[in-house]
């Protein structure tokens, strides 16, 4: 691809380092971006440099917020005995858009994949292992994807806290397996949260 601009070709390079975005399409953001008042373009970049530089991760569950404690963590309505497990933000924001968790989330910030180089330690399962041992924890559900790597790392963390008094469910099959969690629709995951099952009884399955 030619360009006319070194300034343009490099804004064009610099989009296409977003997932899903190729050359082709950079470069016809680009070009929108340059039809635009000036102030919107600013506005956005004005965005992105304070999301960067702002953003915060909640201290008790690792979700995006814009405190040290997210909004979820510190709402006294939720149920902070009962803990869903999931693997990114992503996940935090499919099961909210269902309204039928009340509990609140950790996100481990990944799956254990030895074929990526990803292992336990990768992830944020100590915190959440060490938040079991605390004893004020009742249930964990485990709403990880139903693929290999989510079914070992719900397995891992099982293996984890067996010896404490804590109850472990994961979301109904209603999701199917090797299905990602946050491309599922509204009601079936709503439908997979409420009909979550012991733990132990998909280790069976």
């Amino acid at each position: 691809m030619e360009f006319s601009s070194k300034i343009l070709e490099r804004a064009v390079n610099e989009m296409s380092q977003l997932p899903g975005i190729g050359k082709r399409t950079a470069l016809r953001l680009v070009l929108h971006m340059l039809k635009q008042p000036k102030e919107q373009t600013t506005a956005l970049v004005e965005a992105l440099k304070t999301m960067r530089d702002d953003i915060k991760f909640c201290k008790s569950c690792h979700n995006i917020s814009d405190v040290e404690l997210c909004e979820i963590c510190s709402n006294p309505i939720r149920d902070t005995s009962l803990i869903c497990v999931v693997e990114d933000v992503r996940d935090v924001m499919a099961i909210e858009n269902t309204s039928s968790f009340k509990g609140v989330y950790h996100v481990l910030g990944g799956k254990i994949s030895p074929m990526d180089g990803v292992g336990p330690h990768d992830l944020n399962i100590e915190s959440l292992v060490n938040k079991v041992k605390q004893g004020e924890i009742k249930e964990l559900l485990f709403a990880l994807s139903s693929t290999m790597e989510g079914d070992t790392t719900n397995f891992y963390i099982y293996k984890q806290i067996q010896d404490y008094n804590v109850f472990t469910s994961t979301i109904a099959r209603g999701i199917s397996v090797g299905d990602e969690l946050e491309y599922a629709d509204e009601i079936t995951l709503s439908r997979s949260i409420i009909n979550r099952v012991p733990f132990e009884n998909s280790l069976k399955s």
